[in-house]
């Protein structure tokens, strides 16, 4: 005789505060400004126990509903199978493209997910048609992965990567970018916040003069989605990418890309597969429409439970609140080493975000970042390989990162700087 099995339950998603349903076509906005409830924000962050987390622009705490999600759907996925849980977690897990349509202020056609922000990058970027002679605008402060494939694609096609200079402060100068676009420019790459030197790029200035000149402009914006407000349509970028697991504090193997509407129908991906593409005839396929022709059919499901939480979580406390507080706490930090002997901060921009980019005098990055490690303090280390031509042109070999998110505390940032003089 059979026994009867009752059939698990998927678990309700976690109420989030100022959390409000929009009727269909109306955009949803971020809540009035507030004051951030630091208490509560420690309070749904486990992490916080056990460490001084200054590591969030490699990957943040996730937050208690974040790994609920996940662990929700993983355990459903043990109990019925793995396609049986997509099957009936289905309308959830596809609430993804809608909270990135809400966190970017864009259509759910326009966003793709993907399993990294390298990913997405790059799934844009070889969709592009470059050849002979093309031009590639970027930044001097370039991501390592992003640069790798401009390499690439330079030799494999003739096309040329050049970098725009930089202003006084460090960031891209958006005149030099003006005067250096031509009829062979064909494409602008730009990383919004880069891996170090906690400068913000002046991404929605860039966005106009590209829009003016017609030129396609991709930004890398792995480390300012969930840390400020982002806008593609104020910004005018026609593709971007980003990470769940930073300042989102979502699951790692988690991404997303956004893709203009009717950018996307002329682009064709590097890869595609059933997820992709339609098998139509024996000799013919069709891709798919919108930003989805750059995703593969099999994806981390529990991932995108977690990501979607995530998104929808990190607006809840409203993006210009928690950014207004990261960098009130990167400042104190920056103020804060200035008054260590010895200490030096590398910071660049005029505007600055939660990295914080600094050197000890006679001490070596990693061997500082080993011993803040052993105080329960994270750090992370920059190299100059992770972004040759801004560490190169700064006679740097490496520098410490220090990456504030909005729920660490006044007396963690005390410590990290404790720990740091006492070294």
């Amino acid at each position: 005789m059979l026994k009867s099995v009752m059939a698990p339950k998927i678990a309700k998603p976690m109420q989030l505060p100022h959390e409000v349903e929009m009727p269909e076509g109306v955009p949803a906005h971020d809540p009035p400004a507030r004051e951030l409830d630091v208490t509560r924000a420690r309070r749904e962050t486990p992490g916080v126990e056990h460490v001084a987390h200054f590591n969030n622009a490699g990957a943040a705490l996730m937050p208690e509903p974040v790994v609920e999600a996940v662990i929700s759907h993983l355990r459903l996925e043990s109990e019925i199978g793995g396609y049986e849980a997509a099957t009936r977690a289905e309308a959830a897990v596809d609430g993804v493209y809608a909270a990135a349509g809400r966190l970017l202020n864009a259509d759910t056609t326009e966003i793709a997910i993907v399993d990294n922000a390298t990913r997405a990058w790059t799934a844009a970027f070889y969709s592009l048609p470059l050849g002979e002679g093309d031009r590639i605008l970027t930044g001097a402060s370039e991501y390592v992965s992003n640069y790798l494939g401009f390499l690439q694609v330079t030799k494999r096609t003739g096309a040329v990567v050049e970098a725009v200079p930089s202003d006084p402060s460090g960031q891209i100068s958006v005149d030099a970018l003006a005067d250096m676009i031509d009829d062979r420019t064909k494409l602008i790459a730009i990383t919004h916040v880069p891996t170090n030197g906690g400068l913000v790029n002046p991404a929605a200035a860039i966005g106009r003069v590209a829009g003016q000149a017609g030129v396609p402009y991709l930004l890398d914006a792995c480390q300012s989605v969930g840390q400020m407000p982002i806008d593609v349509k104020a910004i005018g970028c026609d593709m971007l990418s980003a990470t769940g697991r930073k300042y989102l504090r979502g699951p790692r193997g988690t991404g997303l890309l956004y893709v203009r509407r009717g950018l996307a129908e002329k682009l064709e991906p590097a890869v595609i597969d059933l997820g992709s593409a339609d098998w139509v005839e024996k000799d013919r396929y069709e891709i798919r429409p919108g930003a989805k022709r750059f995703e593969l059919w099999e994806s981390y499901m529990a991932g995108k439970s977690g990501l979607r939480v995530a998104m929808d979580y990190a607006r809840s406390w409203g993006l210009d609140v928690s950014y207004a507080r990261i960098q009130k706490l990167a400042d104190q930090i920056r103020a804060g080493l200035r008054d260590i002997p010895g200490a030096t901060v590398h910071d660049l921009g005029v505007e600055q975000c939660g990295i914080v980019s600094f050197a000890l005098d006679g001490h070596d990055p990693a061997d500082v970042t080993k011993a803040l490690s052993e105080q329960a303090i994270n750090t992370s280390v920059s190299t100059a390989n992770m972004t040759r031509l801004d560490m190169d042109s700064r006679g740097l070999d490496s520098l410490i990162r220090a990456s504030v998110h909005y729920y660490n505390s006044d007396d963690e940032i005390q410590r990290l700087l404790q720990a740091v003089n006492d070294l």
